[in-house]
């Protein structure tokens, strides 16, 4: 045998032997960079024991040799050292827990709460009064035509499924700001107080007047005032 066979032979058989033996099937590598110490040691031990076959003098330079390729086939080893899936030499995260769901550089992918459905908004239906039926011309006492109309909205008011019922005052323009602010507030109670008196839950009721400030038409015309003279009740669900 030559010399050169002498010495690569023992080299390329201890390197097909670590090499087996640090990497599993599985991708994990219990012989890695993290244990290079052991690799070296059975290096020392198998190239001493292969030079010994040859002779005495080989075994030293034997053990040498494979103390030193032991060390570096198993430092260029990839190990999985917290069995995540991602090799340690790319791993940026190598203590994550086990089971922890995982990105490509083995850090725990971000947790995000689950999907909570949004709150459905109340369902709002606005009932329009015309304010000239429910009151005389400048004043707040509901007339007859106006608990009649009133009468007939009770069993929608009451429904089990009604949450809140709102009513609101309007005026036209005419007269000053402040005025018709108190005009306003003056018929929204008015009509709350019919509610209450015919049986429609306290809780669920609240009235508020806002004068002249929400026109729904032209206040220089007659026709446009009218439409602006108005009681709305805002009915949630």
């Amino acid at each position: 045998m030559s010399v050169l066979t002498r010495t690569v032979f023992p080299v390329l058989l201890l390197g097909s032997l670590l090499t087996g033996c640090a990497t599993h099937s599985d991708g994990t590598a219990p012989l890695n960079q993290r244990t290079w110490p052991i690799c070296s040691v059975i290096g020392g031990l198998v190239g001493g024991g292969l030079g010994a076959i040859e002779s005495s003098a080989w075994a030293a330079g034997g053990a040498a040799l494979g103390i030193l390729t032991g060390g570096l086939i198993c430092y260029a080893q990839d190990g999985d050292e917290d069995d995540d899936g991602v090799f340690d030499r790319r791993d940026r995260c190598p203590d994550t827990p086990a089971d922890t769901p995982v990105e490509h550089h083995g850090c725990p992918l971000p947790q995000y709460p689950a999907s909570v459905k949004p709150v459905e908004p109340p369902v709002s239906e606005v009932i329009t009064l015309n304010g000239n039926v429910l009151f005389a011309y400048n004043q707040s006492n509901l007339m007859p035509e106006a608990r009649s109309e009133l009468d007939s909205l009770m069993a929608k008011l009451q429904n089990a499924d009604v949450v809140s019922v709102k009513v609101i005052g309007h005026t036209d323009s005419q007269g000053s700001d402040a005025y018709n602010q108190k005009l306003s507030e003056r018929r929204a109670s008015s009509v709350a107080a019919y509610l209450l008196s015919q049986g429609l839950a306290p809780n669920k009721l609240t009235s508020e007047g806002r004068g002249e400030s929400q026109p729904v038409a032209d206040n220089d015309t007659e026709e446009g005032r009218a439409q602006n003279r108005r009681v709305e009740l805002h009915i949630n669900r």
